[in-house]
């Protein structure tokens, strides 16, 4: 296996508190990975370093062995993501940013198939705005998943997702990880 990930000693503190402290993993190709702890634990704060968002202030990440922040293109390309909240240009439609989040990438996956797995293609023309927090909640996993990449990192997956809702989630998500593994062998 490769590494895909590799965290050493990463640290991060705000107003003197210190909220990732000196953490260290590393993570192989093909491997589930999940950050686990109570609310304000620095999950999310590790998913932002990692990515390059925020500046640790000791330690570092790398993804594909490349610092983010330094790399930012050649990481998106490879890389999907799915932030604990998202904020959305006021009045636009499903489709509408559908089309500019593929337009981001060299080869992006079809947003209507992602739609329609994702039980969203009623809304396509549908301001994001206007849709239940399960409703965005789908999209943003959908719009994480838009660039096909090889590594997806999803923070706060579930919230304003139902119980039926998560559990379609995650066997949406199950569906497409093993399509995705018999198109690789199919090549």
């Amino acid at each position: 296996m490769s590494t895909c990930i590799e965290v050493k000693d990463l640290t991060k503190s705000f107003n003197g508190r210190t909220v990732v402290d000196k953490i260290t993993f590393h993570i192989e190709k093909g491997e589930v990975f999940g950050l686990l702890g109570h609310n304000g634990a620095g999950k999310s704060t590790i998913i932002d370093l990692l990515l390059g968002l925020k500046k640790p202030d000791d330690g570092s990440g790398t993804i594909f062995g490349l610092e983010p922040a330094a790399n930012r293109k050649a990481v998106f390309e490879r890389v999907g993501v799915q932030l604990q909240s998202s904020n959305y240009q006021n009045n636009i439609r499903v489709d509408e940013l559908c089309e500019e989040m593929s337009a981001l990438y060299e080869k992006p996956e079809n947003y209507h198939r992602l739609l329609r797995f994702f039980s969203l293609e009623k809304f396509e023309k549908s301001q994001v705005n206007k849709l239940s927090g399960g409703e965005r909640q789908r999209l943003s996993v959908a719009l994480a998943l838009i660039n096909n990449p090889e590594i997806v990192f999803l923070d706060e997956l579930t919230t304003g997702l139902d119980t039926a809702a998560r559990r379609e989630v995650w066997g949406h998500l199950k569906e497409l990880n093993m399509k995705r593994k018999y198109r690789k062998t199919q090549r």
